[in-house]
Parts: structure tokens; C-alpha cells; sequence
């Protein structure tokens, strides 16, 4: 590769500054100072684009690239995931009744199951997303409406939440914890899973509900006034989010180490998604045994405690069951940015060989003649 250089050294020895033989009276020059930095003359270099530089770099990005994307695209063709939208906008949906009846003016608990067939068994743990379409999570006044250091335990925030969680900051004249439109919105909607053997006996699928939340927001970033010691007491005096029908130390009856701002389904639920089709970890299902599969090939059905609307804004809601590989989840779209920035590549460099060869033939020809 060609460079050009420049060295201000020798120029600068050339040029003397500005001189005051005027005295104190004279007028200061305007002038910047005589040196290299101010008078732009400091040492550059400049890379000069060649075909013998530049056709290579094109070929050995496209010979790179190209094979990692097949690999990831095959990567996450590989991953198995079945999907149930159980939202009930269709009449013949066992769920309509459900969606039709319930919002959050009449909070009556409705349950429907959805039966399916899952025709390949699913090896290995096996993941329980529930997922949301046109639920904007990433709309600033809805990002803002929390305040961080109340959910890390702070207990002069838990009775004077943040204004940033108005209109939810107070109720009945008392203070909410969790504060904020985000918590406000939880997600409660209740999934269990049933595997339906040949005989008809309904078998439950045991969900694991510890280990879905991220261990830096479950161990840094959300605490609760005053440790776990009496979780009643601590909240004394604070009120629970409008939409919801028990407060925050009762999350989980079954699981004393699992409420209060700690709770895994709430911290889930508090990280924020990007975009407004997303999904998020609701349940695991553990392999117990390396002979059979964690989810058998068969009938299966899914109850459901329908207690989120969304008909209200137009979304949707679905049940994602989904194995993972060493790159995390289903995502072909990694594996096909790589194979197209690759092939785009690699068609420029043989695109900008063939002019090259072509021009630089007849250039070469011209300076024989001459």
C-alpha cells in the first residue's frame, strides 16, 4: 500500500514568529503562532487505495463471513421452538370467552385450555417464553416511570417514590411500591403445562421458577427494604399498583425467598424490551434424565389463568416453548446479515477485479505504443 508523508520539521525553521518591534504600544497581531500544530503543518500519513490492496480485503472479509453465517443460520435452524398464541381474537379459540369478558375494569380471574401436539420431542432443557406484539416497553415516558432506588431498597424512596412514576406514585393517599407505569403493567397471567399420555391421565410438567432473571438484577440491582426478614412490616405503609390484586410481598405464596422486590417474574418484567414484539422467560423445564427427552413427542395442554387484556391496544399474546444452542435462542437473522455482507463483498471484489483487469490491460497497452 502507497503512502504520502509530510514532515514539518524542516519548514519550521524556516518561519520565525511574529515580531514586536513596536513596543508595548504596538498593535498584537491576529495571527496564530508559528507552529506546526496551529499553522497545520503537523506530520500525516495518507493510505493510497490500490487493486492490490483493496481486491484482497474484499475477497477475505467475503471468505470469512460467509462461512460463520452458514454456520449460524444452521446453528439456529437446528433449535427447536413451538409457539401457541392463546390470545382469543377468533371466535373458535378456547380462549375468546376470556379475552372477550375480561379488562382491567372487571378483573374477574377467566381459565381456558389450549390443547396442541408437539410432533418432535425437545431435547435437553427446554425454555417457557410468554410473549407480546404492539406493547411498546420502549416508549420514553414509560422507561422513565420507575425509580431505581426504591426497587434497590431504599427506604427514604419507598415512602417518597420519584416523580418520574407519576400518575402511579401514590394511591389512596399512600405512597405504591413497585412506583411506575412499568410495574404497573406486570405481566400476570398464569401458564401451566400438562402432558396428556395415551390413557387420557393428565401429567404436569414441573416449571422452574428460580434462575429466569439475570444475576446482576437479582443480586445488585433490586433489593428489598430491610432484607428478607418480614417483608409485611417492611412495606408498611405503602400501597400496591392499581392493576394489581395482591401487593409486592405476596407475589409468591409458595416461595417466602421469592417476594417483594426480589421476585424473578417482576425483575423480568422491569427489563425493558427494545422493540414492541417481544418475549421474555417465564418458566424453565429441567432434563432430568439423559435417556429420555425433557418434552416428549405427543398431546399436550396448556392452562391458562387469563388475567392480562390486550385487546385493548390491538396486541397479542402467545406461549414460546424453545431449546437454545451456544449462541442463545432462535435468531436466523445474525446468521443471514453475515451471509449477505459476505456475498456483497465478495461480488465487489469480483466485479472490481474484472474492471481492473480490463483497464488496467488497455493502460498498459497505450504506454507500449508510446
Amino acid at each position: 500500500m502507497m503512502a504520502s508523508s509530510y514532515n514539518a520539521k524542516e519548514e519550521d525553521g524556516h518561519h520565525s514568529g511574529p515580531s514586536n518591534h513596536g513596543g508595548a504600544g504596538a498593535v498584537k497581531s491576529k495571527k496564530p503562532d508559528n507552529t506546526a500544530f496551529k499553522q497545520q503543518r503537523l506530520p500525516a500519513w495518507q493510505p493510497i487505495l490500490t487493486a492490490g490492496t483493496v481486491l484482497p480485503a474484499f475477497f477475505v472479509i467475503g471468505l470469512i463471513f460467509i462461512p460463520i453465517g452458514i454456520g449460524l443460520y444452521v446453528t439456529s435452524n437446528n433449535i427447536k421452538e413451538y409457539e401457541i398464541d392463546y390470545t382469543g381474537v377468533d371466535v373458535s379459540s378456547p380462549c375468546y370467552n376470556c379475552a372477550k369478558n375480561y379488562s382491567w375494569d372487571n378483573p374477574t380471574p377467566c381459565f381456558c385450555s389450549v390443547n396442541f401436539t408437539l410432533e418432535q420431542p425437545f431435547e435437553s432443557n427446554v425454555f417457557m417464553y410468554y410473549g407480546l406484539s404492539n406493547f411498546y416497553q420502549n416508549h420514553r415516558r414509560y422507561v422513565k416511570s420507575r425509580d431505581d432506588s426504591q426497587l434497590n431498597g431504599d427506604r427514604s424512596a419507598l415512602t417518597n417514590p420519584s416523580k418520574e412514576c407519576e400518575p402511579y406514585r401514590t394511591s389512596e393517599n399512600q405512597p405504591i411500591a413497585p412506583c411506575g407505569a412499568i410495574a404497573n403493567s406486570l405481566f400476570n397471567d398464569t401458564l401451566v403445562l400438562y402432558h396428556i399420555e395415551s390413557n387420557g391421565t393428565r401429567i404436569r410438567i414441573p416449571l422452574v421458577k428460580k434462575g429466569i432473571a439475570w444475576w446482576t438484577d437479582k443480586h445488585v440491582k433490586f433489593r428489598n427494604p430491610g432484607g428478607n426478614a418480614n417483608l409485611t412490616v417492611a412495606f408498611q405503609g405503602t400501597n400496591k399498583p392499581v392493576n394489581w390484586r395482591k401487593p409486592v410481598f405476596e407475589l409468591d405464596p409458595d416461595d417466602r425467598d421469592n417476594n417483594g422486590f426480589i421476585n424473578e417474574d417482576f425483575i423480568v418484567w422491569m427489563r425493558t424490551a427494545a422493540l414492541p414484539t417481544f418475549r421474555k422467560l417465564y418458566r424453565i423445564i429441567q432434563k432430568k434424565s439423559s435417556t429420555t427427552p425433557t418434552l416428549a413427542s405427543g398431546r399436550y395442554t396448556l392452562d391458562i389463568t387469563y388475567n392480562y387484556p390486550v385487546l385493548s391496544f390491538d396486541g397479542r399474546k402467545r406461549m414460546i416453548l424453545s431449546t437454545i444452542s451456544w449462541m442463545g435462542g432462535k435468531n436466523p437473522f445474525l446468521g443471514i446479515a453475515y451471509i449477505t455482507v459476505g456475498s456483497i463483498c465478495f461480488s465487489l471484489g469480483v466485479v472490481l477485479l474484472i474492471i481492473h483487469h480490463k483497464y488496467d490491460s488497455r493502460n498498459s497497452s497505450a504506454d507500449i505504443q508510446n
